[in-house]
């Protein structure tokens, strides 16, 4: 960099200039100066920023990180453009680095200032348009903020509400198969009178209680029929109680079906008592067996649910673990789905597409579950509660990608370079606040130096997020960025 005269008419030739005073353009010059800058970087996104740039000549271009790549998005020859610490009249109150990088790709002059010099003449010459500024400025980071809190406390809300409902489901059923238990257990106790009373042989009781034994055990392995199976088998058992004198067989038909009972053990029994009609009585002593043991599969069922829930819950919240942590991305998927199972309902299906080989990345894991939720309840809406929703993972080079995707009709492409700004919305009025992408945005490009992008045509929309998985800045840059 070359240091070189500065001409206070020429600055006047610039149109951010072009309104000060004879007397405001020497003071330009007498805090600033004029820099020949060949070309290659001048600054880069993040660092503190120290000087602002304006163009007299030359040219510059600006981008910005996305995904770890340098993505262009100004390249100007424009005289009087500007770029650097022009935010610094807001002094300490907000966080003074540049927001892209800069670099010139030809020897270029600039008009440049300190930071503070440049804070100090806008507060000094323009005091109502730094108000108005500052007003802007921290006017939308509260609005933003107090939007943005609120759109959490609703997708919380709505999350506890699916919850409590998982919750109740298997915790009202476990509360009926405890009452039904007890029900059977009583009568397993007046059976068992009867069996003292002397009725049964030794060696035929000692055979029943092998038969219950056994019982019990074909419980746990019974196999899983077919609609169809099941009732040809009921209406086989109905008939071989009816012939056996059984009353209200065709009851009991069911519950020996399910417990994976054929006509041949069912005759083990008969074999095994010396009056025929005891038969009966040791059916339906047996029978107590198989409800007892079902209804404990069911109680063992339920709280296994609420077991589950309660842990999808605690991987959701990410309760009791460090902030940034190596997770497992198909955990953090899966706790999502259970979640907003609720909200999913039952005419979605759900096809997961996870690479076993896919290594556990460094993230924030509670951030990333709130993008995760973002997209399949957009996902969700977009479908209107009917089609598939796929989410998959792969590793894209040193990227981990995960995408979730929908068959609902698309994203318009008119739209699609809107979707991830703040407030834009295409629900209805009072049914989104805008700030869902926003807000994943933002977790997954600047707290982990990652990439959301969205692919979408008719019956196949897929939203896209890259997560390095070796990041070496994400998690010191990314917690300034929270």
């Amino acid at each position: 960099m070359t240091q070189l005269p500065c001409n206070p008419p020429e600055l006047r030739t610039l149109f951010l200039f072009e309104k000060l005073t004879d007397h405001q353009l020497e003071q330009l010059c007498e805090k600033g100066h004029v820099e020949l800058i060949e070309p290659g970087p001048v600054f880069a996104e993040g660092e503190v920023a120290t000087c602002f740039y304006v163009l007299i000549e030359g040219e510059l271009v600006l981008s910005k990180l996305s995904g770890g790549d340098e993505i262009e998005f100004s390249r100007t020859s424009q005289r009087g453009v500007y770029s650097g610490a022009w935010q610094s009249y807001l002094g300490d109150r907000a966080p003074q680095t540049y927001t892209a990088s800069m670099r010139v790709t030809a020897p270029s002059r600039f008009f440049v200032l300190d930071a503070d010099r440049f804070g100090q003449l806008m507060r000094e010459w323009f005091p109502m348009a730094v108000h108005l500024l500052e007003g802007l400025f921290f006017g939308n980071q509260n609005a933003k903020q107090v939007v943005d809190q609120r759109e959490r406390l609703l997708a919380l809300g709505s999350l506890s509400a699916g919850l409590t409902h998982e919750l109740n489901n298997p915790a009202a059923a476990a509360v009926r198969a405890t009452a039904s238990l007890r029900d059977r257990v009583s009568h397993m106790r007046q059976k068992l009178s009867v069996i003292a009373s002397g009725v049964y042989d030794r060696q035929a009781l000692a055979t029943l209680i092998r038969l219950q034994e056994e019982t019990a055990e074909l419980v746990a392995k019974a196999p899983t029929l077919t609609p169809l199976e099941a009732s040809d088998r009921e209406d086989e058992l109905g008939d071989w109680f009816d012939d056996h004198g059984v009353s209200g067989g065709w009851d009991l038909a069911p519950t020996f079906v399910q417990a994976g009972l054929d006509v041949p053990w069912l005759e083990r029994i008969v074999a095994s008592v010396d009056d025929e009609s005891m038969v009966e009585s040791a059916i339906r002593w047996l029978n107590y067996t198989i409800e007892t043991e079902l209804l404990m599969n069911e109680i063992a069922d339920s709280t296994a649910r609420v077991s589950t829930l309660v842990n999808a819950a605690k991987q959701y919240s990410q309760m009791d673990r460090a902030p940034y942590q190596r997770v497992d991305l198909r955990e953090l998927l899966d706790s999502s789905l259970v979640m907003l199972g609720r909200k999913i309902g039952d005419s979605v299906t759900v096809v997961k597409e996870y690479d076993p080989t896919l290594p556990q990345i460094p993230a924030y894991a509670a951030e990333l579950n709130q993008v995760w939720t973002n997209l399949i309840d957009n996902a969700v809406a977009a479908m209107d509660g009917h089609g598939t929703l796929t989410v998959r993972t792969r590793r894209d080079g040193d990227m981990a990608l995960i995408e979730i995707g929908d068959t609902g009709p698309g994203v318009p492409e008119e739209i699609r370079s809107r979707i991830f700004e703040p407030f834009f919305t295409t629900k209805p009025v009072g049914e989104g606040t805008g700030l869902g992408l926003d807000i994943s945005w933002r977790i997954v490009v600047k707290k982990h130096r990652g990439d959301l992008r969205v692919e979408s045509e008719p019956g196949d929309t897929r939203f896209q997020v890259r997560i390095p998985i070796e990041p070496e800045v994400a998690a010191a840059e990314g917690a300034s960025d929270g």
